[in-house]
């Protein structure tokens, strides 16, 4: 009878996950599996099943974690090497995903998905090594160097928009979304133009940008964005397009995912060279060439220019601010706090930020953290840097003599989110991420006055029927089966 019981709740539980699966609803799904490997820890299924949730919440240390327990209860569970490959490649640990696939092919040989992955991850690892290579033979010359803007010839059948005398105005940028708008792409030799351009404003910046507003301005912050062009426009619609009265921040993860990210960042690009002193871009986790591989932004920039036009991309990347401090009140960063107490400002001012980050560190941190409704430290949910709970919010603040800290990096159901006693919060701008997520994106008002946090939130717009990770890694792709 007990067997019984068991058979039936087990039916019920798999169709509420399937019904989870099936609505997007991930959170439940997470929640519906660690209730049924409470009840039976022993079960490779439920292990794989909730990892493949934690795969479409992006929390792939929680990921690989749960598909390293499957099979560590059963090493014959092939999903289980699935998922800790699928998680491996999110996580930019090639090498070990490789030794996943392998592992399938040689269970499996006639399996021409299997064979694809493998041999599409073991292109990557070869790649990586002769990077490696390369890199360690001489100092790496700037593609800048190695371009003639000025021999570039515009066609006259070209009828889009032109920098004015080599520079950025409003017209042209104005007629640059429009372009984009109707998804129409913006000759060469005007996004080199920009990309050198704004390589070269970036560059002169300090890893911590540090302003003041005064009384009567107000600054708007933007969270993640990632290639979802239409509702960048639809920002502007709502909150004004920028300008010397109207300032911005964009706090991050501008490319990846969303298959409009060159469009998005030449226009956040744009603004930034027409508005040097109004328009901030902070670096997120996305600027980065592991997370471009795998994520689309590279595969985009080479289907609709070229190889050496992403190599540029990853270059003046490398030069975005890390942090920005407002009124020496506020902080704002992509990710979050640090995994060491005891980090303040004039540290975040030294750090060498003209790289791809490292593995652990401030640098790291500030891209990669999240919060945590519990004191003290946790192994972070993403594999990378940790999680940090309100005390050591309260401590940073206090050390540093701030009020709060505003990051993006997470999806929010309403779009933002107050954190730890109000001291910690959330921006996200890309509404109905990766056109599935179903949340609202928000955007936060900051006035000099009080810089109390005003939010305005939105939903998301139509956009042309181009999916989500369309030009993303195939193993991205396909790897969430």
């Amino acid at each position: 009878r007990l067997n019984n019981i068991m058979s039936k709740w087990t039916e019920r539980l798999n169709t509420k996950c399937d019904v989870c699966f099936s609505d997007k609803d991930y959170e439940n799904a997470i929640k519906y599996y660690s209730e049924a490997l409470e009840v039976n820890p022993s079960n490779a299924i439920y292990y794989s099943n909730r990892s493949l949730a934690y795969l479409r919440t992006e929390c792939y240390g929680y990921a690989l974690a749960d598909a390293t327990k499957a099979l560590e209860i059963d090493k014959n569970y092939i999903k289980g090497y699935y998922r800790r490959a699928t998680s491996n490649m999110a996580l930019g640990k090639f090498k070990a995903a490789l030794k996943d696939y392998e592992t399938v092919v040689r269970v499996r040989p006639n399996d021409k998905d299997a064979k694809m992955k493998y041999q599409e991850c073991n292109k990557i690892v070869k790649q990586k090594a002769f990077e490696r290579a390369i890199a360690s033979d001489e100092i790496k010359k700037s593609v800048v160097d190695s371009l003639d803007i000025e021999s570039m010839t515009i066609e006259d059948d070209y009828e889009g928009p032109k920098l004015e005398d080599g520079k950025v105005t409003l017209r042209f940028m104005k007629e640059m979304m429009d372009w984009f708008k109707d998804q129409k792409k913006l000759h060469r030799k005007c996004a080199y133009q920009i990309l050198v351009q704004v390589k070269d404003v970036l560059s002169k910046l300090p890893s911590l940008v540090e302003i003041t507003l005064k009384e009567t301005e107000k600054i708007t912050i933007c969270g993640d964005t990632h290639g979802q062009y239409y509702d960048l426009l639809n920002i502007f619609k709502l909150n004004g397009l920028p300008s010397e009265t109207n300032p911005y921040l964009f706090n991050g993860d501008f490319v990846d995912r969303g298959s409009f990210s060159l469009e998005v960042i030449l226009t956040l690009f744009g603004f930034k060279l027409l508005y040097p002193d109004h328009f901030y871009l902070l670096r997120g986790n996305h600027e980065t060439d592991n997370m471009n591989q795998m994520y689309g932004f590279e595969g985009e920039v080479k289907a609709k220019y070229t190889a050496q036009m992403f190599q540029l991309f990853s270059e003046v990347f490398q030069w975005l601010p890390l942090a920005q401090c407002i009124n020496s009140k506020v902080l704002v960063m992509h990710g979050g706090l640090f995994s060491e107490d005891g980090v303040t400002l004039d540290d975040l001012r030294k750090i060498d930020r003209n790289r791809q980050p490292p593995d652990s560190g401030p640098m790291c941190d500030l891209l990669w953290s999240d919060p945590q409704p519990q004191n003290g430290r946790s192994v972070s949910k993403r594999g990378v840097s940790c999680q940090f709970g309100p005390d050591v919010t309260e401590r940073f603040l206090e050390q540093n003599k701030l009020d709060f800290v505003v990051r993006s990096h997470e999806v929010k159901a309403e779009g933002y989110e107050v954190t730890h006693s109000g001291k910690c919060i959330t921006v996200f701008s890309a509404p109905n991420y990766c056109d599935q997520m179903g949340n609202k994106g928000a955007y936060i008002h900051l006035r000099g006055s009080d810089l109390k946090p005003e939010f305005h939130q939105f939903t998301a717009v139509p956009h042309p029927n181009v999916k989500p990770m369309a030009y993303a890694n195939t193993l991205m792709q396909m790897g969430m089966m």
